[in-house]
């Protein structure tokens, strides 16, 4: 039998073999939607966002090492070397203006080359997402880049309907930006439109971060920011969303709407018993009446059978729970809450990687996060 197995494979013709192996025909070329992007246009009117900002920057009047820093650069040796670091995303960032332009082209320089994760696809890591404006007024998706280097110049989109309309680009959620500056043709109308005031905050983990959102405009902190149609600050720091009193002390420079702490992910019971009510105390000392909201993690979508995360999640939620008692009792007014139990949902359906939402876990926490919001921003009737 097994001579007869080798003969047979040695049978099959060296050049089928050598045809299947050099099958290597460019997606793009069957699929032109699977295109990496067109170049950008010649002779375009080029307009720099740092000639009107962007929301989610906080403190815009404190000096920056870099211009598209999320944190002041007093933050360097005050927080830790791993927020510090996360900081330089642009995480949460976006810029809006007005154009009757029928195309839209960019021109951006990121922080580093590692535009994509083994997990979370480079238009999400290093890709600028286009939304605008319907006639009624709501945000609709547009375009996104498909970034291939670090710098990054292309035709976002071109052909759009004739009129004139407002546009919001969110910048990359797992990469920094040096530069940005966004091209339109010469004789098309261009307005910058400035940062928007009071913003929701978002002080979390890698999920507030955007791990691992398909496109920076799938967060559940750009969902709500559209929902409400208000600016949003994310201040999520990739495994490093502990409730430290070093980030506590930027939060409370912030004049915020709402304050969302959402840091359990990263943390334990232990530390969540520790470090939950003073940060909490820390924020309504300075800010005595802004609402605070807490939120519980959420259940890795496979914790049902990884019993010791289960306990986990248990011991984190009940060290949560205690923490807003204590702080109810003390008559801290304001607070809201957010159970952690159905932010995926509970087919198991929500997550990458059991950790991390997809898109899908992304819109399922911005559909359990809006009542609460809407309470704390006074938009219940």
């Amino acid at each position: 039998m097994r001579t007869f197995f080798v003969l047979l494979f040695c049978s099959i013709p060296f050049g089928v073999i050598d045809a299947q192996e050099k099958q290597t025909t460019p997606i793009a070329s069957l699929d032109p939607e699977m295109a990496d992007g067109k170049h950008a246009d010649d002779g375009l009117s080029w307009h720099d966002v740092t000639e009107w900002g962007v929301e989610g920057r906080i403190l815009p009047d404190q000096e920056r090492q870099r211009w598209f820093d999320r944190l002041p650069g007093s933050a360097e040796g005050n927080v830790t070397n791993a927020v510090w670091n996360l900081s330089r995303h642009s995480a949460g960032m976006m810029v809006r203006f007005k154009t009757d332009a029928t195309s839209i082209d960019i021109d951006y320089k990121l922080l580093t080359k590692n535009l994509q994760m083994s997990h979370m696809p480079a238009t999400g890591v290093s890709g600028v997402d286009l939304y605008a404006r319907d006639d009624s007024g709501k945000w609709r998706w547009v375009q996104v880049t498909r970034p291939t280097s670090q710098e990054v110049k292309t035709k976002l989109v071109d052909g759009l309907a004739e009129g004139d309309r407002e546009f919001a680009a969110y910048l990359p959620l797992f990469n920094g930006v040096e530069s940005m500056s966004i091209g339109v043709p010469p004789d098309s109308k261009f307005e910058f439109l400035a940062p928007r005031t009071k913003p929701i905050v978002f002080y979390g983990t890698s999920i507030t971060h955007g791990a691992c959102a398909s496109r920076p405009g799938m967060v559940h902190t750009a969902i709500l920011g559209r929902r409400f149609d208000t600016p949003v600050v994310n201040l999520g720091f990739s495994g490093n969303g502990k409730m430290d009193a070093a980030v506590g002390d930027f939060l409370t420079q912030i004049d915020a709407a709402v304050f969302v702490i959402d840091c359990l992910p990263n943390m334990n019971a232990s530390m969540v018993s520790q470090k939950c009510v003073p940060l909490v105390q820390q924020i309504r000392e300075k800010k005595p009446d802004t609402p605070i909201v807490l939120v519980e993690d959420r259940r890795n979508t496979n914790s049902w059978i990884l019993p010791t995360r289960e306990k986990h999640h248990i011991a984190n939620h009940n060290a949560l729970q205690t923490a807003y008692e204590k702080l109810k009792s003390e008559s801290v007014n304001n607070l809201y809450y957010i159970s952690g139990d159905a932010l995926y949902g509970s087919d198991g359906e929500g997550s990458t990687d059991g950790s991390h939402a997809s898109d899908l876990g992304f819109m399922r926490q911005a559909d359990v996060f809006d009542p609460v919001l809407r309470q704390a921003l006074g938009l219940v009737e």
